[in-house]
């Protein structure tokens, strides 16, 4: 299985971005972020066919994760971006029946994009 995160960058506060992962629909897929010096962190995700999201409390209202199951492409929209988003995201993939918000269900992992808030 393979993932790639896209679509980081750097955004001043307030801003937005879209990040993209390559992903079969096979998988329930996550985003998680790591902050410089601190854990990887869960952020959101979403069932197989993105009738079930699940979000942490930091993103909650300013994220939003679905999927295209047509392009193999599960998204992540970062609305009103804080400083304190700033880390390295990452997608994974699991083949949990639920859609877990913890690392260690998450069997693969991609490569992760930096996101960049400026305040």
């Amino acid at each position: 299985v393979q993932l790639q995160a896209s679509g980081g960058g750097l955004v001043q506060a307030g801003g937005f971005l879209r990040l993209s992962c390559s992903a079969s629909s096979t998988y329930v897929v996550g985003w998680f972020r790591q902050a410089p010096g601190k854990e990887r962190e869960f952020a959101a995700a979403i069932s197989r066919r993105g009738g079930i999201v699940n979000y942490s409390d930091s993103v909650k209202g300013r994220f939003t994760v679905s999927r295209d199951n047509t392009k193999d492409t599960v998204y992540l929209q970062m609305n009103s971006l804080k400083p304190e988003d700033t880390a390295v995201y990452y997608c994974a993939a699991s083949r949990w029946s639920s859609v877990p918000t913890t690392i260690a269900p998450y069997d693969f992992w991609g490569q992760g994009t930096q996101v960049t808030v400026s305040s």
